[in-house]
């Protein structure tokens, strides 16, 4: 699903908000209705359709019409550029972005809020933080943390080969979440334990590719590190080909149904869930109290991590699998 980020794109937006209100969903009928944009990194994504369905909640009870717009991959910058000009030609309040290139969407951000535009960056920081108003999202370094400390517990004394399977370079969340769980395992950067770190950009084919490649580097790996539970999934297919599913602990970030259900599975023994909906909903929020008021949301909201495992160990606070299937997303 391509985002329609085009001349069309306000004829699309308006199509999928119907926010409310009974008016027709006519450009002419919506004119007073404040409007608010979503940018997300991609429109397949479960966490970013979560997402969505947040702010169109949230936007209907806050009288908002809700646009609409996402890149076509994961890193895929020139989308959103195009997306943020469309929106704020269109007079948008306020927009909620997911940006796929931290620092190079940056100058579109800074003219959107020159133009007098709400940005509030979710899920993702931009780089810098403060390009954008205000960031409503997980504490990434937090869920890195807590799946490392797990992993550190649940290896009990063990000697690790770590593979670290992570986003992409120049991605703040990923950076978060790796630097996250290298301090949760109390390691550093370029400790002898990690023997192979491989990019995934948190496909599940790409996550399976670099276990495979991780495995003929080094194959006696038994801690795998992922950006997120597509990525682990994959992991999980590599490994169990070669027969070492049952004896290599995979933890992960992100709490979306398909992964919390492999945590339950046993194929995942642990994982940060994350919370989409809660984000979106409160940065349309957000927006529509600067719409009614002039009052700008700054600075960071951190909307909420739970590590979910079946597996507890000692001294790492967690919920299990139940837990997680009523709070997951996707």
């Amino acid at each position: 699903m391509n985002a329609k980020i085009s001349a069309g794109l306000l004829v699309t937006a308006l199509l999928v908000t119907g926010c409310g209100g009974g008016g027709g969903g006519s450009g002419q009928s919506a004119s007073a209705t404040p409007k608010v944009g979503l940018i997300t990194k991609t429109e397949t994504n479960p966490f970013f359709v979560k997402m969505k369905e947040g702010a169109q909640k949230s936007a209907q009870a806050n009288g908002m019409e809700l646009m609409t717009a996402a890149g076509k991959f994961d890193g895929d910058n020139a989308s959103q550029i195009t997306a943020i000009e469309n929106m704020v030609a269109a007079g948008v309040k306020g927009i909620l972005i997911t940006p796929s290139d931290t620092k190079a969407i940056v100058p579109a951000v800074k003219k959107a809020r020159d133009a007098g535009v709400l940005v509030i960056a979710l899920d993702t920081p931009t780089d810098p933080q403060d390009a954008t108003d205000a960031l409503f999202a997980t504490d990434n370094l937090k869920a890195g943390e807590l799946i490392g400390q797990y992993a550190k517990a649940a290896m009990a004394g063990k000697p690790a080969k770590i593979a670290t399977l992570d986003l992409a370079p120049g991605i703040t969340v990923g950076q978060l979440r790796h630097d996250g769980f290298l301090k949760g395992y109390g390691i550093a950067e370029g400790d002898p334990s990690i023997v192979c770190s491989q990019d995934t950009r948190g496909d599940q084919a790409k996550g399976q590719t670099a276990m495979e490649n991780c495995l003929q580097k080094a194959p006696d790996i038994n801690l795998v590190y992922t950006i997120n539970e597509p990525a682990a999934l994959g992991a999980y297919t590599a490994l169990k080909a070669k027969g070492r599913e049952k004896d290599v602990l995979i933890v992960s970030v992100d709490g979306g149904c398909t992964g919390t259900k492999a945590v339950k599975s046993g194929e995942i023994a642990a994982t940060s869930q994350q919370y989409p909906l809660k984000m979106a909903e409160d940065g349309v929020k957000a927006v529509s109290e600067f719409a009614k008021t002039g009052k700008k949301a700054s600075g960071y909201t951190d909307t909420g991590v739970t590590l979910i495992t079946d597996k507890s160990v000692s001294g790492v606070e967690a919920k299990d699998t139940a837990f997680g299937l009523a709070n997951c997303w996707g």
